[in-house]
């Protein structure tokens, strides 16, 4: 509504006067005495066109039309910050649930050894100290999966917090590797180029020079032409009628404002100032959150690799283990060692999956190209012009877009 303000500033108004009354009265001379009853009409409509204004409209239509772009910068930031509530709390789910049964699965495992461990203790193969070590060792396993279905409550709670639904079968997510870029200058140079709080002070900057130019009209000349028409009826006397009609131009020089003037246009100048600096932070922040964002998404995908790496062979060191267990040259303690470290890497690989996730994501966000259109999500997709265009340039009615 900023634009269709500034824009009426090229358009004339019109005002109507009118006025009805009675009047009486009463005039004595030496010589008559005069009553007189009336009743004066009158009406008058004045049009006021505006033809200089110090450059004043346009610093102000530019300004709008600034204000309007950094207002739809800070909508995909909003969006943007939704979308990623949403991805970092759909993988949080999906990490506890997946702790979770891994959890649940090392209790069956050392259920099932406790009881082997008892049975072969019990025909006098192993000792007291080998059950022991596989009581402890579900006990622990218990405590872990009590942790792993609280965190996972909390997930759900924040899923629902974030999303409005309970999540249902929720799958994990995958990288978007098609909006990625390809190395780490990329992802600053487009941040810089593209992320919302960036362009949104980038127009707040514009914004504010041209305040300095609106502020600075004020104290040049001004230009307006006015036409006017009146009729009055028994204003003056009884049955007497009179119609005017006037045009003028009217040329308004201010010479001296008591110094407010030239105060807010050096209070605009600073303000200016100040939304340049903030445009060289906004900007120095973005290539700082790029950076670490590419370097935290390299860093999940490597630790990926590495557990994935470690799971394939610690299957085999376990498997390994047992067997040599069962013929003596291995300990209880050391099957229960790598059956842990089997769950740990398990563990770690699915939370290394998760922020991957959560990085690849994060990385978009900071690019700026978290967005339901960029994610060709089957959705309605918000149109920047709809509400725009409907009110640019109308001059009647109060009635909003939807109503």
């Amino acid at each position: 509504e900023q634009l269709p303000q500034a824009l009426s500033n090229w358009r004339p108004t019109v005002i109507v006067n009118g006025s009805a009354g009675v009047a009486s009265s009463d005039r004595e001379t030496p010589t008559t005495n005069t009553d007189e009853d009336t009743t004066p009409v009158s009406a008058d409509i004045t049009l006021s066109q505006p033809v200089f204004r110090g450059f004043r409209t346009q610093a102000e239509t530019r300004r709008a039309n600034a204000n309007i772009a950094a207002a739809r910068a800070d909508l995909l930031s909003v969006e943007q910050q939704v979308l990623f509530d949403a991805v970092t709390a759909h993988a949080d789910v999906v990490r506890e649930q997946a702790v979770l049964d891994l959890n649940v699965n090392n209790v069956r495992v050392l259920e099932r050894q406790l009881e082997a461990t008892q049975d072969r203790f019990d025909v006098g193969e192993l000792t007291r100290t080998d059950v022991a070590q596989a009581e402890a060792r579900l006990a622990r396993a218990i405590a872990d999966r009590i942790d792993a279905e609280d965190s996972l409550a909390n997930a759900i709670a924040d899923y629902k917090a974030v999303v409005g639904i309970e999540p249902v079968n929720l799958q994990p997510a995958a990288e978007p590797a098609n909006l990625l870029p390809n190395n780490r200058a990329a992802a600053i140079s487009t941040a810089i180029a593209n992320n919302p709080d960036v362009v949104a002070s980038e127009f707040r900057e514009q914004s504010a020079a041209e305040d300095v130019d609106l502020v600075n009209g004020e104290l040049l000349p001004s230009i307006s032409v006015d036409a006017t028409a009146s009729r009055q009826d028994e204003v003056s006397g009884r049955d007497v009628e009179q119609d005017r009609a006037s045009l003028t131009a009217n040329l308004r020089v201010p010479l001296y404002q008591s110094g407010s003037v030239s105060s807010r246009v050096r209070q605009a100048k600073q303000v200016a100032s100040q939304r340049l600096l903030e445009l060289i932070d906004a900007r120095r922040e973005a290539e700082r959150a790029a950076g670490d964002a590419w370097e935290s998404l390299a860093a999940s995908r490597g630790r990926v690799a590495s557990f994935s790496a470690q799971i394939r062979a610690q299957e085999i060191a376990l498997e390994g283990v047992t067997q040599e267990q069962q013929v003596g040259s291995r300990t209880i303690l050391d099957v229960l060692d790598a059956e842990q470290e089997l769950l740990d890497a398990r563990v770690g690989l699915v939370r290394a999956e998760r922020d991957a996730v959560f990085d690849s994501h994060d990385l978009l966000t900071t690019i700026g190209r978290l967005t339901a259109q960029d994610l060709a999500l089957p959705v309605e997709i918000y149109d920047f012009n709809a509400n725009f265009d409907a009110v640019r340039g109308r001059i009647f009615g109060t009635d909003i877009l939807g109503e």
